[in-house]
């Protein structure tokens, strides 16, 4: 039987986690963090910020997997069109669903980050029904040479006391000396070396590091986009993971996710500021060129989805199908959204929005 190769620490470790580089790293990450928290709850309704990037977030966390899509897809994958169904667009909407329900399971639990919301999690973006590993066998290779690189722990029991004592770490606030943001460099190493899954591990271990963040009140909601950097950086990202268990190199480790936390929040800041600029500019528009049309409710719709369809809008503003069509209609005529049609469905584009998740994400 496969025996790991690395003992999985009490956490947190016995090593010192505030050096001269790391304290200046958490000052420059903290307040980073702490401008988006300020910035982001300016925008009237947060499932606005949810819904939008989220997905930006699911997007770069999939890319790391080798899940590729475009923003176009991906866009049209919440559109049900027929005939438009990309398989990597939509197991990237699966994983803006797992952080949808993280934080729904966060705030119904009075702020607990449970295993059971874990397993969940996994159920929805995998499409399947087991839970933590029950068999031997895993071994992780390297992408590059095919050489196994790490064995996490084998035996299900082992797995089981090692998320438990996890669980308990996340969810504990003592000692309070230990700043969040180092907790959760240390809680996302626990996770993936523990590899509890079968699969997913590394997105249900992102979706972990920004419900941990909600949870400690560095973030309203889980809208942090992480995974960009990791995206950037993977080849740091895996090496340093493993310095760790081959060499204790926990500083390093903590550097760099404290540098993702702090270049993530500014990316995710300026997703934010040209949101809310662009929100306001389509508000005051909206007020004087259709006045008998504007709504809060509308104006939430065209940035909730950037992609947006009839249906939508009868959900979203309670209003029949005829009428719904005759807005869209009216805003695509004077130039809010562009108009085009997909086999008998016509769809409606905030061609804007997109263009500044292009522009700031670099996505394609």
């Amino acid at each position: 039987m496969l025996k790991p190769t690395y003992a999985l620490p009490d956490l947190p470790p016995p090593v010192n986690l505030e050096t001269v580089a790391v304290l200046k790293a958490l000052a420059k990450a903290n307040r980073a963090l702490a401008e988006l928290k300020g910035r982001a709850a300016t925008i009237p309704n947060q499932g606005i910020l949810i819904d939008t990037l989220a997905l930006q977030e699911a997007k770069a966390s999939s890319e790391i997997e080798n899940i590729v899509t475009t923003q176009d897809e991906l866009f049209q994958a919440d559109l049900h069109l027929e005939g438009r169904d990309s398989p990597a667009a939509k197991e990237v909407a699966l994983y803006r669903d797992a952080v949808k329900l993280g934080y729904d399971r966060l705030l119904k639990s009075g702020g607990l980050v449970a295993n059971r919301t874990l397993i969940e999690m996994f159920r929805l973006l995998k499409r399947r029904d087991d839970g933590f590993r029950a068999t031997p066998g895993t071994a992780l290779k390297s992408d590059l040479t095919g050489e196994v690189v790490y064995i996490p722990p084998q035996d299900a029991h082992e797995i089981e006391a090692a998320m438990s004592a996890l669980e308990r770490f996340v969810n504990e606030d003592e000692p309070a000396a230990l700043d969040p943001l180092i907790k959760m460099a240390l809680i996302h190493h626990q996770f993936e070396s523990i590899h509890p899954f079968p699969d997913g591990n590394g997105r249900i271990g992102r979706i972990l590091n920004v419900l941990y963040l909600t949870r400690a009140g560095l973030l309203e909601t889980p809208i942090l986009y992480l995974s960009r950097h990791i995206t950037r950086n993977k080849a740091d990202y895996y090496r340093l993971l493993q310095a760790v268990r081959l060499h204790g190199a926990w500083e390093e480790w903590v550097l760099y996710m404290l540098e993702a936390v702090a270049e993530t929040a500014q990316t995710t800041l300026a997703l934010v500021e040209g949101m809310r600029s662009q929100m306001a500019s389509v508000k005051k528009r909206l007020r004087e060129e259709t006045p008998n049309l504007y709504s809060q409710d509308l104006l939430n719709n065209l940035f909730r989805h950037p992609y947006t369809r009839i249906e939508f809008v009868v959900k979203d503003l309670q209003v029949s199908r005829q009428t719904a069509a005759k807005y869209l209609d009216l805003l695509a005529e004077k130039g809010f959204v562009a108009k085009h049609r997909s086999g008998r469905s016509n769809y409606y584009v905030n061609a804007d929005l997109v263009r500044l998740f292009l522009d700031v994400s670099g996505g394609r």
